[in-house]
């Protein structure tokens, strides 16, 4: 048999290659807004993810950029470090060029005889009918707006502004940072010795100076370029039904949510790891594939994957709230209770593995 699987961008690739890893016949159909690559938007993968990703779906240790201790810095404390996040000179997370990883998924995804390519979807109703399985990735085609339009929104009212910074050599430019402003957090993220991903998630509309604010939160690089700046609404989703019949929505459509920890992607990869593991134990039973699967994906991942992303939510409101009363006596009170070894532990396991079972 065949699986469907609707959008050519990052999901849907890696579920792709997930697939036919696996000897699964995939039909890949291309995104109907199928825009350049954003080159400015990079991805962190945290280390369990990380060695998932290298056995099960393609190897990407050439791509990443270890990260191997977290800074957070609060500007009600005038920008004095809060707390650290370090484990014994291992990394912690990892970062990755979104274009680059869709790249060499593509690649590898079309040397492989169980992958098909197949141009923009015209009729989905008949797609609907052709596959017994579909798995949907785009955001706004029409199966989305009939099927799984209903959901849980929150708009914060704020702005995210990815770049890159070009700047002079650091031999162990491996640290990450994040300053909590009063306008949001700002993220400094080591991609090479000589690069860093930055990521700004602000208050207000479009119209502000992402060149102030990097020049005004930078303390670590000298800046010889700071390359285009992309910018999209932030918002956080999530959908009430996972599944429709034979169509499973995937990716962003199922949670969508502040990119303050860096999670997005890591919420994906663990749903393709549950995806995967239901798969295959169909497949060594020797049953049918059918959307049973999609109706035990659900109840596996549905509530953990609320909870998580309610987790985040709390994090950005704890920390916007710190800001917004503007105490320095409860930003050292905040400080003193996050440093202690149970606090750093359960935030390192719960940035890297997420909700277990």
């Amino acid at each position: 048999m065949k699986i469907c699987i609707i959008g050519d961008g990052l999901t849907g690739l890696v579920v792709a290659k997930a697939l036919i890893n696996n000897g699964i016949y995939t039909d890949v159909f291309i995104s109907e807004n199928n825009q350049k690559k954003d080159k400015s938007r990079t991805l962190g993968i945290s280390k369990t993810n990380i060695e998932f990703f290298n056995e099960n779906i393609l190897n990407i240790e050439n791509l990443i950029w270890d990260i191997k201790k977290i800074e957070i810095y609060s500007e009600n404390l005038d920008n004095e470090k809060v707390i650290d996040f370090e484990k014994d000179d291992q990394r912690l997370f990892s970062l990755v060029r979104n274009h680059e990883l869709i790249k060499n998924l593509l690649l590898k995804c079309t040397k492989s005889k169980f992958f098909k390519l197949k141009k923009n979807v015209k009729n989905l109703e008949l797609i609907k009918k052709k596959y017994k399985l579909i798995i949907n990735c785009e955001k706004n085609n029409y199966i989305t707006k009939k099927y799984f339009h209903k959901r849980f929104d929150k708009n914060y009212k704020s702005h995210a502004f990815t770049t890159i910074i070009d700047h002079a050599r650091l031999s162990k430019n491996n640290i990450a940072s994040q300053i909590f402003t009063k306008k949001g957090p700002v993220a400094f993220l080591p991609i090479s010795e000589k690069e860093t991903s930055l990521v700004c998630s602000l208050k207000g509309n479009k119209d502000i100076n992402i060149k102030d604010i990097i020049k005004k939160y930078n303390i670590k690089y000298e800046i010889k370029k700071i390359n285009k700046i992309s910018c999209f609404e932030l918002k956080s989703s999530n959908l009430r039904s996972y599944y429709n019949e034979n169509i499973l929505a995937f990716g962003d459509l199922l949670h969508k949510i502040h990119p303050l920890a860096g999670q997005g992607f890591n919420m994906t990869i663990r749903d393709v790891k549950v995806l995967l593991e239901i798969i295959k134990f169909k497949i060594n039973l020797g049953l049918d594939l059918d959307n049973s699967i999609f109706i035990e994906f659900e109840k596996r991942t549905k509530h953990k994957n609320y909870i998580f992303s309610n987790g985040i939510d709390f994090i950005y409101e704890f920390f916007n709230f710190e800001n917004k009363i503007n105490s320095h006596f409860f930003s050292k009170y905040i400080k003193t209770v996050l440093n202690n070894k149970v606090s750093k532990n359960f935030f390192t396991k719960f940035a890297d593995e997420g909700l277990k079972s």
